[in-house]
């Protein structure tokens, strides 16, 4: 048992604020407090800014990938050493995996923690209307507790006060009613938000606006007393497990090109073994030394196509490592840099790895959702017929030159009665479209660890 002040930001639909007041609340905590942010779902992109407002690498639970005892294990271990959780949802509070469930959702999520909801509505285009929302999701599900509301885009001080009046006659508390500032729309591309890592300089401007915006039109001590009013976190693990000795080291390509990471995954990686050793394929002319093993994340290797066909003396690199048969694993990005080029929209080739066959190209369809897949073959993760959960999220396609060119898995389509066949994988390399959590299955990261170790007792690694 423990106590962890903790709280969860939700809203009824995305694109009502959830990241920026999220960001807003973690950014005004952190001048007081050691704060811990958390993401609910598969997303990458809004964790960055977190970790910008926190300066604490911030985690992603997921309820449909990982079992609720997993979800508490991240959770219990992230939070070590904070004074505050601030938990930003996804989506609308009740909306994940599919229309009938709970599974994937916030309010899932929000169950398994015992954190405290706050609902951020939008209420851009209503007035006394916001109460409706705000009863129709307090009693959605008893269960989940929606402890405040805070009213966003409000037009007009004699707005605020209508639907504050509204919200407050049914029972539940308004903490704060931010005004429409169209600054503080964090700016959109064709994968979502942009990254962190990318625009250092304006993320900072973003998370410092957010923050002075939220301490402006917050509570924030009524947002502090709901995370206090969190019931005892139970646990039944170490918070501080004990470090292994390093055995090998994995190379990691982090830049603003790959970036799509959970910092979970390293973590395991770490726990059974390997020194993490970041490089940049964008700068880098060559891949750090005494390494057993390479991880090629997601990320946005479309828009630098050129400056990574620019760094030939990396591209070489890799490619020969890869025919030393180094584990590689790639996901999505990393998939799309393994390739003989890159295609972008008007036609343009980029020389990228030439370690599998094809080419990447831009799709006008974007790939969206949660896959559950079997592996068709032996590979560096897992063993043939094992089953994992992942999700996928690209607007870019692989094309094959060869239709039967060893594919990694078979992907189960929602009513089962299609299975589509995805990736590549050998006895070295395993690349594919799927980003998977390692947490979901700590053999995945152990077993590609394993595979580290064999590469570096053949080759005499140092």
């Amino acid at each position: 048992m423990a106590r962890i002040p903790r709280v969860a930001v939700a809203a009824p639909s995305s694109g009502c604020g959830k990241t920026t007041i999220s960001t807003g609340i973690m950014s005004a905590f952190a001048e007081r407090y050691n704060v811990q942010g958390f993401k609910i779902g598969p997303d990458y992109i809004d964790p960055s800014y977190h970790t910008a407002a926190t300066g604490r690498v911030s985690r992603n639970l997921d309820t449909w990938m990982l079992s609720a005892a997993q979800v508490k294990r991240i959770f219990a271990l992230a939070q070590h050493g904070a004074d505050v959780c601030v938990i930003e949802g996804v989506m609308g509070l009740f909306d994940g995996y599919d229309g009938l469930t709970e599974r994937g959702s916030t309010a899932e999520a929000s169950k398994i923690l015992s954190a405290p909801v706050i609902l951020v509505i939008n209420a851009e285009k209503v007035a006394r209307s916001a109460a409706a929302i705000a009863l129709g999701f307090r009693d959605f599900d008893p269960a989940v507790s929606i402890a405040g509301v805070i009213v966003n885009n409000v037009g007009s001080e004699r707005h605020a006060r209508w639907v504050t009046e509204a919200i407050e006659a049914i029972g539940m508390q308004v903490i704060g009613c931010v005004p429409r500032m169209e600054k503080l729309n964090v700016p959109e591309r064709h994968l979502g938000l942009f990254i962190a890592e990318e625009r250092s300089a304006a993320t900072n401007l973003f998370v410092q606006e957010a923050a002075s915006v939220v301490k402006k039109y917050v509570d924030m001590e009524k947002v502090f007393a709901i995370a206090e009013s969190a019931p005892d976190f139970e646990f039944a693990f170490s918070e501080s497990p004990a470090t292994p000795q390093t055995t090998l080291r994995i190379a990691v390509a982090r830049d603003e090109a790959f970036c799509f990471y959970y910092e979970d995954n390293l973590d395991l990686l770490r726990d059974f073994g390997a020194e993490i050793v970041f490089f940049s394929p964008l700068r880098d002319a060559e891949l750090p030394p005494n390494i057993s093993g390479i991880y090629l994340g997601g990320g946005y290797p479309e828009l630098y196509a050129s400056q990574l066909a620019a760094n030939s003396s990396l591209r070489a690199a890799i490619k020969e490592a890869a025919r030393r048969h180094i584990p590689i694993y790639a996901e999505c990005g990393g998939l799309m840099f393994l390739t003989r080029h890159f295609e972008n929209q008007d036609g343009q080739k980029f020389p990228m790895l030439d370690i599998i066959s094809g080419h990447a190209q831009m799709s006008p369809r974007l790939t969206l959702g949660y896959r559950e897949a079997e592996t068709l073959r032996d590979n560096i993760l897992l063993p043939k017929g094992a089953t994992i959960r992942g999700h996928e999220f690209h607007y870019s396609e692989w094309i094959r030159l060869d239709e039967n060119s060893s594919p990694t898995y078979a992907i189960k389509s929602r009513d089962k009665n299609d299975v589509q066949q995805e990736g590549f994988a050998d006895d070295h390399i395993l690349a594919s479209y799927v980003h998977v959590h390692f947490e979901s299955n700590p053999s995945l990261a152990q077993n590609f660890v394993n595979a580290c170790q064999k590469y570096k007792k053949e080759n005499y690694v140092a």
